[in-house]
């Protein structure tokens, strides 16, 4: 990696910045002043600036629990961007896999790992998640049987793949996808004759919402939850 870049990727400064702190000679490697923006620092190279030991960061994996009325954008619009909740450097890396409707709440995955993310998305990879849906109308025994075996939705050209339910209540129920069609939890239960008035993801894959977070809070994923996305 460019030693700029290298700056740039494991320390607040901006590329222009770190150019000139490296002509400066305030960048080493090992005991070496290096003045060229162009060196090549490779992963194992122990690099130094002002001193202090510094290294590229590595991927961020994280997990917020979505209020409602945030978007899932990485800028304010009408309504607050999701990033606002989160404290962390350089956010303008960071991208959402698998976006929330502005009222719908719950488990919002966040990182700068694009594969991975890509995993979570992919209708190929068929990742599941699953939602806790309040509905205004009592759920049929007819609807639940549309909805397992896979419902149509308008304009779509092929119905939905099957989806796994699990009734609460009669206003309340646990829906289990594995695609991510645009608004397709409500487009799937008004083809049911039902409307969906709360709507609250819950898990993508084997990734739970941690209950420990409060609406708004924030955390890192720990490892297994990073490799359980396969």
């Amino acid at each position: 990696m460019r030693l700029d870049k290298y700056i740039c990727e494991s320390t607040p400064l901006t590329r222009s910045q770190a150019k000139k702190v490296i002509s400066q000679g305030r960048v080493k490697s090992g005991d070496k002043v290096v003045r060229s923006c162009a060196y090549k620092a490779s992963e194992d190279e122990v690099i130094y600036f002002d001193d202090n030991l510094i290294s590229v960061r590595g991927l961020r994996y994280i997990m917020i629990n979505k209020p409602q009325d945030y978007i899932c954008s990485n800028v304010d619009e009408q309504l607050p961007s999701l990033f606002n909740l989160i404290d962390v450097e350089k956010k303008e890396q960071l991208f959402i896999a698998g976006r929330l409707d502005a009222d719908t709440t719950g488990l919002a995955l966040v990182t700068d790992d694009g594969k991975w993310s890509h995993k979570v998305t992919s209708p190929r990879n068929k990742c599941k998640k699953q939602y806790r849906v309040g509905l205004d109308a009592a759920i049929t025994e007819e609807a639940i049987a549309q909805l397992k075996e896979g419902v149509q939705l308008n304009s779509e050209p092929q119905p939905c793949l099957p989806a796994e339910v699990e009734i609460i209540s009669e206003t309340e129920v646990l829906l289990t996808i594995s695609e991510g069609k645009y608004h397709q939890v409500k487009r799937m239960f008004a083809a049911v004759g039902n409307l969906v008035i709360e709507l609250h993801r819950e898990q993508i894959g084997d990734i739970k919402l941690d209950v420990s977070l409060e609406t708004g809070e924030w955390r890192y994923l720990t490892e297994a939850e990073v490799k359980s996305i396969g």
